[in-house]
């Protein structure tokens, strides 16, 4: 995406359903946060073998992602900014990411914010600093400090991670033409297992599948 030269704001959208519809609301940040920090857990299967010291260290999974973001809202218009209210610009970010009483949970977030890909994620921790006060006790500056974690669906993640290791699990969605010994062919690279994944999916015909069948095709032992 070529730079325009302007300023793209970091963009939050709260939707009630986990497909991401039903949108509820949009909050835009008028200030951009100056740090996004992005953090992956990997997790292995550390299992000793019998009469050994250490371990091997499985890999099993990355799960899914956090991200946390910083940014500051300015009541005091010093910034070049129209004054803002920040009580309001606080409920309404709490509004677009927190609970919804209407689903008894919080929204599903996308987060976007110029070339980033979007961030499909819930909201996970937050924090609101309030900076500077009117004598009266009204609040002037606020930063809201806000955790997320990854809430893509499972048919996403996988795309995005392109899992194509035949010691994964996999699922496929039959086209005309497909059978079994050249579907085992693709994704185990040997179609002599197409006995064990039709025994796995209680198959018979294994030359004569339906289309729009899911077939699963379970994970290979080494």
């Amino acid at each position: 995406m070529p730079d325009t030269g302007m300023l793209e704001k970091l963009r939050i959208e709260g939707y009630k359903e986990p497909d991401f519809t039903g949108l509820v609301g949009t909050f835009e940040a008028y200030l951009n946060p100056n740090e996004i920090t992005s953090s992956y857990e990997i997790e292995y299967d550390s299992a000793e073998g019998s009469g050994t010291t250490g371990s091997r260290m499985t890999f099993k999974r990355v799960k899914p992602g956090d991200m946390t973001l910083a940014f500051f809202i300015d009541g005091t218009g010093a910034d070049g900014q129209p004054p803002v209210d920040v009580i309001e610009r606080v409920e309404q970010f709490q509004q677009v990411a927190s609970y919804n009483g209407d689903i008894h949970r919080t929204n599903y977030l996308k987060i976007a914010w110029g070339t980033l890909q979007v961030k499909r994620c819930v909201l996970k921790s937050l924090s609101i600093a309030y900076k500077m006060f009117k004598p009266s006790g009204v609040p002037l500056r606020a930063v809201i400090t806000a955790g997320f974690a990854d809430s893509s669906d499972d048919t996403t993640r996988v795309a995005l991670a392109q899992d194509e290791s035949p010691d994964l699990t996999h699922m496929r969605l039959v086209k005309a033409g497909d059978n079994l010994p050249s579907l085992c062919y693709e994704i185990y690279g040997n179609p002599g297992y197409y006995l064990a994944v039709a025994r796995a999916n209680r198959i018979d015909q294994f030359r004569q599948l339906a289309p729009g069948t899911k077939v699963f095709f379970p994970p290979l032992e080494k």
